[in-house]
């Protein structure tokens, strides 16, 4: 019988902690030490407290607190946003290892990992709140539920966000107004529209645009309205497109779980977890339409000119889309096919 102080425990305890402090969660006894500190909570975006800052910060703070709460601190978190605990594009394949326990990540970071994910930026696919938000309950968020859960992923609250563009020199408002433009669009789709109406694509995470534009590598950056004003480009631009009244540039950006570090927990620590993502989800929505409303403000400030998209320009991009991303999206998969097809039938 073995003594606490075997070669063979000491061996396995050692183990345990190298594990953990590597951050290597691939073994039983490092995912179990994991397990027993706070879960860890990453993110791109600028950090700020509960009641200040970028929204997306603040959902990650507020569902913290709020599990915390309803587990009776049986389960802690740690936010790291700015990307501070590492790289934004290394989050996905992070969660997928259960090396990083939680992530608020743009999906269609990760379609080249999971090319079916593009389907969270598929250009004037989702055009209101609306829409993305009927895809949770419809067929076409069951799929796609399913699809995450078979690359180790489950999605916690459900984030739709409105974008628009930034630009340098000249409006890009119309898809006339994108020839000879170097322009970053956010997903491989947004880019082959882009391509199609005559822009160079440039393919770059939030926090890199700032740089971007002001060194003159890219020429204009479409991203949400949130991040525009969260990385401050108002600095960098002199026209803003928004997106407050319509766009077609829809981007779900959820809070997402490693389903490896979820199954480990017991059943109502999991159900505190689901419960209070579910209900920040309103609150997502609202905090996304208020930067939608606030961002013609803020460039203004700034010396920018604003332009608004109406229903006539939001077709003529549409109908580029449709012939090309939407088409070669269609072809990738069997699932790519069934998800543009549901997402279709949800009514805008």
């Amino acid at each position: 019988m073995e003594t606490n102080h075997s070669p063979l425990r000491r061996q396995l305890m050692l183990g345990a902690a190298s594990a953990l402090v590597t951050g290597g969660l691939a073994s039983p006894w490092g995912s179990a030490f994991a397990q027993s500190g706070p879960l860890k909570i990453s993110h791109q975006f600028p950090g700020g407290t509960l009641t200040e800052g970028d929204f997306r910060d603040r959902l990650c703070r507020k569902f913290a607190q709020e599990v915390e709460k309803r587990t009776n601190g049986a389960l802690k978190f740690q936010v790291y946003p700015g990307s501070s605990l590492m790289k934004t594009n290394a989050q996905f394949s992070a969660l997928r290892r259960g090396a990083l326990d939680l992530s608020l990540y743009p999906l269609p970071y990760a379609g080249g990992e999971v090319r079916e994910l593009n389907i969270g930026l598929m250009p004037g696919l989702v055009t209101s709140y609306a829409q993305g938000t009927a895809w949770r309950h419809g067929e076409i968020g069951k799929v796609l539920t399913d699809v995450l859960a078979q690359k180790n992923i489950v999605i916690v609250s459900w984030v739709w966000q409105a974008g628009g563009v930034a630009s340098r020199a000249k409006p890009l408002v119309s898809p006339d107004d994108a020839k000879g433009l170097k322009v970053r669009g956010g997903s491989r789709e947004m880019d082959m529209m882009l391509k199609e109406a005559g822009a160079a694509v440039i393919s770059l995470p939030s926090n890199e645009l700032y740089a971007a534009m002001q060194t003159g590598a890219m020429d204009a950056a479409m991203t949400s309205s949130t991040s525009l004003m969260s990385f401050r480009l108002e600095e960098v631009s002199k026209h803003l497109t928004t997106g407050r009244n319509k766009s077609y540039w829809f981007m779900l950006e959820p809070l997402l779980m490693s389903k490896p570090v979820f199954d480990k927990l017991p059943k109502d620590q999991q159900q505190a977890i689901l419960q209070v993502g579910a209900e920040l989800e309103s609150f997502g929505t609202q905090a996304a339409k208020a930067d939608d409303a606030q961002i013609a403000s803020v460039y203004t400030k700034a010396g920018a000119k604003v332009y608004d998209l109406d229903e006539a320009t939001v077709m003529k991009w549409r109908d580029i889309a449709r012939r090309t991303a939407w088409k070669d999206y269609a072809g990738r998969s069997d699932t790519c096919a069934k998800l543009l097809a549901l997402a279709e039938q949800v009514p805008a």
